[in-house]
């Protein structure tokens, strides 16, 4: 399937899912779905797989195990690439009402990733690299996000250099974009393509720096 835009509605459906977030709502317009969302989204990652790598596609229910919020859907649909061998950094791409919203680079870090994230920072060298690509990504649009913490972590002075940069535990770059008339057409790849291009010195900062975790899996009981 050749990727041709996001209908209009997909956009359409998760209003309607928003406003009716049940199992008759999403029973009732499950073609809508697969039709408007799901099937363009693959269409679009299947399209920039030879570039940046083979894409996940999330599931569109909620885990409610854990959370006060029973709602069983999501309201978005995401995919995200992580490359094989890099352990730090991907590409992220996601639908809902609001539009289209793309992201890159780590979303969650293990203790260790953390840790030579923050060595990272703390280096004169590698840690000016990170700080002027994320003044670069910021002077294009881009927002700076992750986890982090209300202070400077210990052992690191409070007025330390890149300060703001070493109170993260994750680090990502994301852009947002309302409805559009290009989201419907093949704009809409060229937009995430150049995106997802301009995070690529970040991804390739976090790949060189932090790496892959290297604490065993938690077993399952």
């Amino acid at each position: 399937m050749t990727f041709a835009g996001f209908p209009d509605e997909g956009l359409v459906f998760y209003e309607g899912l928003e406003a009716d977030n049940s199992k008759t709502y999403w029973t009732r317009h499950r073609p809508d779905y697969e039709a408007h969302v799901r099937a363009p989204l693959q269409a679009l990652v299947d399209e920039l797989a030879d570039e940046f790598g083979a894409a996940k596609i999330f599931r569109p229910y909620r885990d409610v195990r854990f959370s006060h919020d029973k709602t069983p859907y999501k309201t978005h649909q995401g995919a995200v690439v992580n490359p094989d061998g890099r352990g730090a950094g991907g590409w992220y791409v996601q639908l809902s009402a609001d539009g289209l919203m793309v992201s890159g680079g780590s979303w969650r870090l293990e203790s260790d990733q953390v840790a030579r994230y923050r060595r990272a920072v703390a280096d004169e060298v590698q840690g000016g690299r990170l700080q002027k690509e994320v003044d670069r990504l910021s002077a294009a649009g881009w927002d700076t996000e992750g986890e982090r913490l209300t202070r400077v972590p210990v052992g690191f002075p409070a007025d330390a250099e890149r300060a703001d940069l070493l109170r993260h535990k994750s680090l990502h770059a994301t852009r947002r974009w309302i409805p559009a008339d290009w989201l419907h057409d093949r704009r809409a790849l060229d937009e995430v393509r150049n995106a997802w291009r301009d995070v690529t010195a970040l991804n390739a900062w976090l790949a060189d720096n932090v790496g892959a975790t290297t604490k065993e899996p938690r077993s399952r009981r």
